[in-house]
């Protein structure tokens, strides 16, 4: 399957509690922390490219945003709007606005990889996202509830491994500085 079906979905609309909030704003090397992640997504072509974002989120060029109320929008209403969002794809990439450091071939070869059914990231033996999912998974995608993503949909996926160093999910201060490191090589 080509890229052209698949869409790509930017998570972006997080309360960023353990970071203090306005974290996806926030300066890594030069330039809001959210704009790594898609800047990582927007060589690739997908058929769609949306971001689901807070009024904080900053801009993300080649990007649809689809607005939300973090407070009033917990992940899994996120990952349903993302969803309904879409007409004709074959398949959705869920990627995540705070992990940096996902390199675009990542995306490249889970894309080349994905079967039509689900392919996710693999971190220290758990699957995570990013992950894609086919188009036969969007009711069970639109039918989670609460702050939970769609782990439990992943659990026996086909997976591509990724360092725990470039799956880095920035949460805290701690992690933008370890972030920050990795960009500048150290």
């Amino acid at each position: 399957m080509t890229a052209r079906r698949i869409a790509v979905i930017l998570l972006a609309a997080g309360r960023a509690t353990r970071f203090g909030g306005g974290k996806l704003g926030t300066a890594l090397a030069g330039k809001p922390l959210a704009r790594h992640a898609a800047d990582n997504l927007s060589d690739l072509p997908f058929s769609r490219k949306i971001a689901l974002c807070s009024i904080q989120t900053p801009h993300l060029p080649g990007f649809s945003r689809i607005l939300l109320d973090p407070s009033k929008a917990p992940l899994s209403q996120s990952i349903a709007t993302g969803i309904a969002a879409l007409t004709d794809e074959d398949a959705a990439l869920f990627a995540l606005a705070d992990m940096p450091l996902v390199p675009t071939q990542h995306f490249a070869v889970l894309i080349a990889r994905f079967d039509g059914d689900r392919i996710a990231t693999r971190v220290d033996g758990r699957n995570m996202v990013p992950a894609i999912f086919g188009r036969q998974h969007f009711p069970a995608l639109k039918k989670l509830v609460g702050d939970k993503g769609a782990g439990a949909l992943l659990h026996d996926a086909r997976s591509v491994e990724l360092s725990a160093e470039h799956a880095l999910d920035v949460d805290t201060l701690a992690d933008l500085q370890s972030a920050l490191e990795h960009l500048q090589g150290g």
